[in-house]
């Protein structure tokens, strides 16, 4: 159970289905649109259907808790992928460090600002996600936390949502009205990166990386997309996900689970992956 599969999150999709077809396994899949409670209403399906595991992308950290609660009393191994859920306990998250992605992010963007302007000082917009997902909350936190040691530095927070098109309305808005703006933050490069730079070009302020007047860009997730722009010029940082594996290492875990096998804390690895090494912490 998805929101969408468009973007980082189709990539995310496919590397379930193809890790599970690889076992020969069956994946039923079905997204939201977004809509908390319809995805609440699908895995009710999914517990009626009696599959043998359940995963979800959260639209909602707090709200799919109440899906949780209906799998745990079917007997039905809950997983959640690239966000966990808030105030229940499943029976594993597989997500990369988002916290340090946005730590990484401000960093980048302090680093141009000192270039800049010979001291961290400026004007940055951030495009959040959607703020009631824990994976927002991390992007954001980590890149915020570099940025408050910098007093110099002004951040306009615009909430995204994951949505494109509005990505496109907030970058035009900020970017007109703000005629020293220096850097743009988005919580997810696989939704905004595409739409920021022909805004930015449409309205005048499309200069190339190292260009004058350049405005940064940087992102969580380096998605084909803004890698493509990245080699083109457009664009400047990308925290890296490995999304395509977080489907595959997620059916891993399932498999041992049904088979009964303990899962341990500590460190995991293998080869050959974009993850490894990776860690297997308790909540």
């Amino acid at each position: 159970s998805a929101p969408a599969l468009l973007g980082g999150q189709g990539q995310i999709q496919a590397g379930l289905v193809n890790g599970a077809k690889a076992k020969s396994w069956e994946v039923l899949t079905i997204t939201s649109g977004g809509d908390a409670q319809k995805q609440l209403n699908d895995i009710n399906d999914f517990i009626a259907q009696k599959v043998d595991a359940i995963v979800a992308v959260p639209d909602d950290s707090a709200g799919i808790c109440q899906a949780v609660k209906a799998a745990k009393a079917a007997k039905i191994p809950f997983y959640t992928i690239d966000r966990s859920p808030s105030g229940c306990e499943i029976d594993m998250v597989v997500l990369s460090d988002n916290y340090l992605a946005g730590k990484q992010a401000g960093e980048a963007m302090v680093a141009f600002l000192k270039e800049r302007h010979g001291s961290a000082k400026g004007k940055v917009l951030e495009i959040t996600g959607n703020l009631g997902q824990n994976v927002a909350q991390l992007r954001g936190a980590g890149f915020n936390d570099v940025i408050k040691k910098n007093p110099g530095i002004t951040v306009i927070t615009k909430v995204g949502d994951w949505d494109a098109p509005k990505g496109v309305d907030i970058v035009r808005d900020v970017a007109s009205a703000e005629a020293d703006l220096d850097g743009i933050y988005m919580h997810s490069d696989c939704v905004y990166s595409e739409g920021t730079v022909q805004t930015l070009k449409e309205l005048g302020k499309g200069a190339e990386s190292g260009q004058k007047g350049h405005i940064f860009l940087a992102s969580v997730d380096a998605c084909l997309s803004a890698l493509e722009l990245m080699r083109a010029n457009k664009f400047d940082h990308a925290s890296n996900q490995p999304i395509p594996d977080f489907g595959m290492l997620a059916v891993d875990f399932i498999e041992k689970k049904l088979k009964g096998e303990t899962i341990a804390p500590g460190e995991v690895k293998k080869d050959g992956t974009l993850w490894s090494p990776a860690r297997v912490e308790k909540s």
